[in-house]
């Protein structure tokens, strides 16, 4: 039975959305059968579209190429402010609380605040910006295909309604100066004890932190284990060296169970997001997978288990 984004359950399934985010998902699985890197790389680019929705007017789903387009720009920003960390924490700090200040004045802002901030933050786990820029540019082309999917899907009579709570400019602020400290504090510890994955932990503060408490509440809940599952699944899938196929399969299933449970109560988004963003950092990346160095997809499933 289906249940449709806006009623009152914990977790909402809803099938009409689920074949819209598996659709999305094609182009993406068929590069993984290829190329795992690039085709996760894609999925990625997809996941505002499949966590959006479909915006009523089909004019407002221009939108979903434009997020796309910022979320790897975003993620540029981080890989270029990690090759300086004495500039990359306050560089954070001071974003968060201009994002903060420019959200109480519109939508940009808003949407800089709750995606671009956390994803520069999640940046900060690439060292290398030329390879920052090709994963930017395949995550804009997946989101622009998503965007043509979306405009030939049936419209809707008006978008799901945004965040409880209304916050203003001076709360904002004050909102702004936390936040920043919470992503340049933990920038700082992982530059500090040299962690692989720098932006994280900054990521996720960024992410977690809301100016209305009880949304921060649930999301710090919901979060911590949506979190821990999709890191868990993301991490072992990489360890067990499976097929592309399987890869391929993988990536269907979580874009189009991100779409179908996006009107849910709970917050289980983070699920399905963290999957992919592990899949992201850790396939065909050797510097930060567990074993060693290799040069390929194929050669890793090769591989024996005591490399």
């Amino acid at each position: 039975m289906t249940v449709e984004p806006g009623t009152s359950s914990a977790v909402v399934w809803s099938w009409s959305h689920a074949l819209l985010g598996a659709v999305y998902a094609v182009p993406a699985a068929v590069v993984v059968l290829v190329d795992p890197a690039r085709g996760i790389a894609l999925a990625v680019g997809v996941l505002p579209a499949a966590a959006a929705g479909l915006p009523g007017p089909r004019r407002g789903r221009v939108a979903i190429a434009l997020l796309g387009a910022l979320m790897g720009a975003s993620m540029l920003v981080g890989s270029l402010l990690a090759q300086v960390p004495v500039l990359a924490v306050p560089a954070i700090f001071a974003l968060c609380v201009g994002a903060a200040a420019v959200a109480s004045r519109g939508k940009v802002g808003q949407v800089a605040l709750a995606l671009g901030v956390p994803l520069i933050g999640i940046g900060l786990s690439y060292d290398d910006p030329r390879e920052t820029v090709g994963i930017a540019l395949l995550m804009a082309v997946g989101s622009a295909y998503a965007c043509l999917v979306s405009l030939a899907w049936p419209a809707r009579p008006a978008p799901e309604p945004g965040e409880p709570g209304s916050v203003g400019r001076r709360a904002m602020l004050r909102y702004g100066v936390l936040l920043g400290f919470a992503g340049a504090t933990a920038a700082a510890i992982g530059f500090l004890l040299h962690l692989d994955h720098v932006g994280w932990a900054c990521g996720a503060a960024l992410l977690v932190m809301r100016p209305n408490p009880d949304l921060l509440r649930l999301r710090g809940v919901d979060r911590a284990w949506s979190v821990l599952v999709g890191a868990a699944l993301g991490g072992g899938l990489v360890l067990a060296h499976p097929p592309a196929a399987v890869l391929a399969a993988a990536v269907v299933v979580a874009l189009a169970a991100l779409a179908a449970t996006k009107g849910s109560h709970r917050y289980v988004t983070p699920m399905f997001t963290t999957f992919l963003v592990f899949l992201l950092l850790l396939v065909d990346n050797p510097r930060r997978r567990p074993g060693g160095s290799s040069s390929g997809w194929a050669r890793r499933c090769s591989a024996s288990p005591s490399r």
